[in-house]
């Protein structure tokens, strides 16, 4: 027997024994969730950032990339808070004068405003001021989705070029909920407070909508975290078809968070 052979044989048994012993970094399942999808067809994600579980409806479709719509408004804000284009959640745009469809939209806004009544045309304006290079910098730098701006300076989320799945909006919002991307913790403290929807009894549920009317079709998005209990769950929901839009995916959202105790009834 060659004297190398034990030698060998005892390399390969410590090599097995270290990656037995390796404990995975993540938990991923899968949960069938349709009764809360109603028939419709979408797919959610929900992790759980202590403990790294994730669990996906529809895998296949949570890897998917579609246009953010205006869950861009998040990131958005991040850029234009770490740029100094805004200085706070009140900072005020004038209204350009054009009615539009929601009498909401027909008047100034602030940052925390713009983002609770997911007025575009603000948003337009601070892409305007911080100009293509800018975005597609920022866009880099936390390496959103697919970083396509292709689709012009006031339009590459609206249903256009820039595209995003749900489990990369969870990536990207379990980074924003522990500060850890390359932005100014102060731009992340200021909109992670822009997006809390409620806020009772050590519980903090944050959110935005993002919808988009195609020819034949239409996308919904609701995405956030909710903190409870030294816990942070992160989910991203979307949901496809005529009728749909932001608002029935996130009821369709927090019907999911409602049955795992997430979210109270």
């Amino acid at each position: 027997m060659p004297k190398s052979l034990p030698f060998a044989l005892l390399l390969s048994a410590l090599l097995l024994h270290a990656c037995s012993s390796i404990t995975p970094a993540r938990q991923d399942s899968t949960a069938d969730l349709s009764k809360h999808f109603e028939g419709l067809d979408g797919c959610m994600v929900l992790t759980e950032l202590s403990n790294k579980q994730t669990l996906r409806y529809r895998p296949e479709r949570c890897a998917e990339r579609c246009s953010p719509c205006s869950t861009f408004k998040i990131p958005h804000a991040l850029f234009a808070l770490d740029s100094g284009i805004l200085a706070d959640a009140d900072s005020t745009i004038q209204w350009d004068g054009v009615a539009r469809d929601r009498t909401e939209l027909n008047r100034d806004h602030t940052l925390k405003s713009a983002i609770k009544y997911s007025v575009v045309w603000y948003f337009q304006e601070v892409a305007r001021r911080l100009g293509l290079a800018r975005e597609q910098r920022y866009v880099d730098s936390i390496n959103y989705g697919n970083k396509d701006l292709s689709g012009g300076l006031t339009q590459f989320w609206l249903g256009s070029s820039l595209k995003i799945s749900a489990d990369e909006q969870v990536a990207f919002l379990s980074r924003l909920c522990r500060n850890d991307l390359p932005l100014s913790a102060r731009s992340m403290e200021i909109v992670s407070e822009c997006l809390i929807q409620r806020e009772q009894d050590g519980l903090i549920y944050r959110g935005k909508t993002g919808s988009h009317r195609y020819q034949s079709d239409s996308l919904g998005w609701w995405v956030g975290w909710v903190h409870k209990d030294d816990k942070t769950y992160v989910f991203a929901a979307n949901v496809r078809g005529p009728d749909v839009s932001g608002s029935v995916a996130r009821r369709v959202a927090e019907s999911v968070l409602r049955d795992r105790g997430i979210l109270p009834e």
